[in-house]
């Protein structure tokens, strides 16, 4: 941690006057995209706007995703560099972390249980019961992750 504390990115982190919150912006725009597609995938599995198919609209929201996957952890990371100790010993930070890799869990679950049947649901059909679970678990997580990423400011 103290290696990449000293690094010339962190140094360059905490120094420069505008970096820091511009890292940050770019963190926020990318986390919007990133959850704005999320949520929209949800709702529709959750039963909204069924005359759309979901392979499409997975399809569709899939590389609004990646690209903001692109700007999130770049950003991320820099951010950490910053004050990598400060934000290794703070529980929402680390809730944060969890938080995440839980949302991407379900998503993997999902992805290889009740997506593999979606063409039974695709348009016009309600999801199967597991698969409207998942997707208000993904939302709740998200919406979690997002407080926390708030109060991190405050902790």
């Amino acid at each position: 941690m103290d290696q990449l504390g000293d690094s010339s990115l962190a140094l360059a982190m905490r120094s420069e006057l505008w970096l820091y919150p511009l890292v940050e912006v770019v963190h926020i725009i990318g986390f919007s995209l990133l959850v704005g597609a999320v949520v929209m995938f949800d709702l529709r599995v959750l039963g909204l706007s069924k005359d759309i198919a979901v392979t499409s609209l997975a399809r569709h929201l899939l590389r609004w995703a990646v690209a903001a996957l692109l700007l999130i952890v770049p950003a991320g990371l820099m951010m950490f560099s910053a004050h990598p100790q400060d934000f290794a010993g703070n529980n929402v930070f680390i809730l944060k972390l969890c938080l995440i890799a839980a949302a991407g869990i379900n998503a993997l679950l999902f992805h290889v249980g009740p997506y593999r049947s979606v063409e039974q649901w695709n348009t016009g059909h309600k999801a199967p019961g597991v698969a409207r679970t998942q997707a208000l678990v993904s939302v709740l997580l998200w919406v979690t992750v997002i407080f926390c990423g708030r109060l991190l400011a405050y902790t």
